[in-house]
């Protein structure tokens, strides 16, 4: 069975909206996440909508998915649901009044995932465990790269 809520938290000391320019450029997130390789938006800029064509990779194994993004509120939420999947995926910035901004990072599943999303990861990715174990893990890894920049820059 999937885990319904996957999650990871990161104060970062930078402003809402330094770290809402990290979070809502997509076509960094092949540098800041060690799954998601590519995410290309298609049709204009991104908002309420928008699909974005993704390539993950985990070790030698490449694959396609795509997204149509759910939420678009600038310094709160960025979220985007994986039809293929049936997983949302949500960046939550906190403001602490201080200068400092909280960072979430979450997938959430409604009940499980899709039979075709369970064959794969039980066939391909080591599990469900193993993969959620990775998922967790390059959550951490993109939260700090987004932390690094945002820090850099704001």
């Amino acid at each position: 069975m999937t885990t319904p809520l996957i999650s990871t938290t990161r104060t970062i000391n930078a402003t809402p909206a330094a770290v809402w320019a990290a979070v809502s450029d997509l076509s960094a997130i092949g540098d800041r996440s060690p799954q998601c390789k590519k995410m290309l938006v298609l049709g204009g800029p991104p908002g309420v909508g928008t699909t974005t064509l993704n390539l993950n990779r985990q070790g030698l194994l490449f694959w396609p998915t795509w997204s149509k993004i759910t939420r678009w509120s600038p310094e709160s939420i960025l979220e985007w649901r994986v039809p293929i999947n049936g997983t949302h995926w949500r960046f939550a910035l906190t403001d602490n009044g201080d200068g400092t901004t909280t960072l979430t990072e979450s997938r959430t599943v409604n009940g499980d995932t899709t039979v075709v999303s369970r064959a794969m990861v039980a066939v391909a990715l080591g599990g469900t465990e193993d993969f959620e174990a990775r998922l967790r893990a390059g959550m951490e890894q993109t939260v700090a790269a987004i932390a690094a920049t945002a820090e850099r820059t704001g």
